[in-house]
């Protein structure tokens, strides 16, 4: 009986051990960079390092006037951010919500406006998104406009 158990546990171990060394393993460094492995070594790779910037308009006023409408919004991308943005840009409407100053839950329409510019104009083009902010929250009573940056990889 212990002669069986023991052959049955050698087995057991060998087959983890098989599983274990065998098993692909997908992780990335702190950087968010895919770390070199042979499966990731393999896949080409594609476009140049840019920035993505994610701004995102809400269209409630908090006075209680009437909201942003699609009219002004697009105005306002015209006018704001085209000439700081000319290579291209997407719009994207959507609901949302947002806990307010004043600790209201606010439920909205709202635009998501998608930037992309090389990670070597992140500087000028960081001011450039901060005077859009700025802008929007003047023109339409805005407490504040959501801003998510990331890196990414762009080929076009």
């Amino acid at each position: 009986m212990n002669l069986h158990f023991t052959r049955n546990r050698a087995v057991f171990t060998t087959v983890g051990l098989l599983l274990a060394a065998t098993a692909p393993t997908a992780y990335a460094t702190l950087d968010g960079a895919p770390a070199s492995t042979p499966a990731a070594s393999s896949v080409p790779s594609r476009g140049k390092p840019y920035v993505e910037t994610r701004l995102f308009f809400g269209t409630a006023r908090p006075d209680g006037g009437p909201a942003v409408t699609d009219r002004q919004f697009m105005a306002f991308v015209d006018k704001e951010v085209t000439p700081d943005f000319p290579d291209g840009l997407t719009v994207q409407s959507g609901r949302g919500q947002w806990r307010d100053a004043s600790g209201t839950i606010e439920k909205e329409r709202s635009y998501e406006l998608v930037l992309l510019y090389p990670v070597g104009e992140a500087g000028t083009s960081d001011r450039k998104v901060e005077e859009i902010r700025r802008a929007y929250e003047k023109a339409f009573g805005q407490e504040a406009v959501g801003r998510v940056d990331d890196r990414v990889e762009v080929d076009f």
